[in-house]
């Protein structure tokens, strides 16, 4: 395979982070706008129903794309991937019913499942060892692509418009504008060829049965990828990203203000995410994990610090940027690179959809939860408690967590 299409097809593949970033930020743009439309801003329960849809979707779609990765093929997958992604992305602006606005945020749920889990995984099988990490981390790149995209969109739509103007259309655009990306990905994705590890494994004859069976061989290799794949999420970043309104609002900061500074940690999310991917193949796995583990442990600690101590201004922002920065190169695409790795071919189907459904999991915990913390603990609790999960996390890492830099898939 040549160098060109080899960075073609793993470029395909990548964009089902971008569609998987974009889809899972635009939501808070659009937060005020929709709550606004469809009556629901003096209801928190639904405000959280309409927040955690597309993760439920998630978790219907990350559980049960390994199976059917196995018995279809990669390549099939991903295609139905990018077809949710486009079917929601003009279905959810659509909509002037809440319950259908669920649903198709569910169906835009079960497209970042299925392309969370596929997409990287797919990476690491095309890609030969050598640059195996780099190119995985390419679709963190992407990942991290979308989310700013929907950033620099929910600013652009949002801090220009009237309330009237962005309850009846504004976050409606904020969702149709995906629609480009997704069916861009749909036409690429029939151009990539399938996986050669799944055409071997079905030469081989390997069943989805046979599979399930092989797990239970593998048990400290689950615990492993299971406990990376919660931490990537219970290390608190993602708050940041679903709760950046509250976050800087409690930071003393006003609408516009708040806007400018979420666009502001998505191109750290995007600088750093570069670092990553030309520092992964010189590092290596297991030290980025440790860094991203210690590194925001005591970034917390001073974060929930400065929250407890009511600092405001610059110096939060500083703290903000400084936590997604260690995250994008260290656990934000690293998880994915050694989820990607840790597992045999037999396995990797299922195991690899395991893992994210847990990583899924993780995240739907994080966003409930973050909101119950901070009103019980305020927000200096809430850091502090991530504070202390990665410092858990360093721990187990460092006694756990092997090298996979420049080794075979097998």
């Amino acid at each position: 395979m040549s160098k060109p299409f080899l960075y073609f097809i793993c470029s395909v593949a990548a964009m089902g982070g971008l569609l998987f970033g974009y889809d899972w930020v635009v939501i808070g743009g659009a937060k005020p706008f929709y709550e606004q439309f469809f009556g629901i801003a003096d209801s928190p329960s639904l405000q959280g129903l309409a927040m955690t849809t597309a993760n439920i979707g998630c978790l219907f779609g990350a559980i049960t794309a390994g199976g059917l990765a196995d018995r279809w093929g990669r390549k099939p997958l991903l295609i139905c991937a990018a077809i949710l992604f486009t079917v929601s992305a003009i279905a959810t602006g659509a909509f002037n019913d809440f319950v259908l606005f669920n649903i198709a945020r569910f169906i835009g749920g079960v497209g970042i499942g299925v392309a969370s889990a596929l997409s990287p995984m797919y990476i690491a099988e095309v890609s030969p060892a050598h640059i195996r990490g780099r190119l995985v981390s390419l679709n963190q790149m992407t990942i991290v692509l979308g989310i700013l995209g929907a950033q620099v969109v929910n600013m652009f739509i949002g801090s220009e418009v009237t309330m009237e103007w962005g309850s009846q259309w504004g976050w409606r655009w904020m969702f149709w504008a995906e629609t480009i990306p997704a069916a861009l990905f749909l036409f690429m994705a029939f151009f990539i060829p399938e996986s050669p590890v799944f055409l071997s494994l079905r030469k081989q004859q390997k069943t989805v049965a046979h599979e399930k069976v092989s797990l239970s061989s593998y048990k400290k290799l689950m615990v492993l990828g299971l406990v990376i794949a919660v931490f990537q999420q219970w290390c608190g970043t993602n708050v940041i990203f679903n709760y950046a309104q509250e976050i800087f609002t409690m930071a003393g900061f006003s609408v516009d203000g708040m806007f400018i500074n979420i666009v502001i940690t998505g191109i750290a999310n995007v600088l750093f995410t570069i670092v990553a991917i030309y520092t992964i193949e010189k590092w290596g796995r297991r030290s980025l994990m440790l860094i991203g583990a210690g590194g925001l442990g005591m970034i917390y600690l001073i974060l929930g610090t400065c929250y407890f101590m009511e600092v405001k201004g610059v110096m939060m922002v500083v703290l903000v940027v400084m936590a997604i920065s260690c995250y994008a190169m260290t656990l934000g695409p690293v998880t994915w690179v050694l989820l990607s790795e840790i597992f045999p071919s037999k396995i990797r189907g299922v195991a690899m959809a395991i893992c994210t459904f847990a990583l899924w999991s993780g995240c739907c915990t994080l966003t409930y939860t973050f909101p119950i913390m901070n009103a019980n603990l305020g927000s200096y609790g809430s850091f502090w408690t991530y504070s202390v999960i990665c410092v858990f996390a360093f721990l187990y890492l460092y006694r756990h967590c092997p090298e996979t830099k420049g080794k075979e898939l097998e």
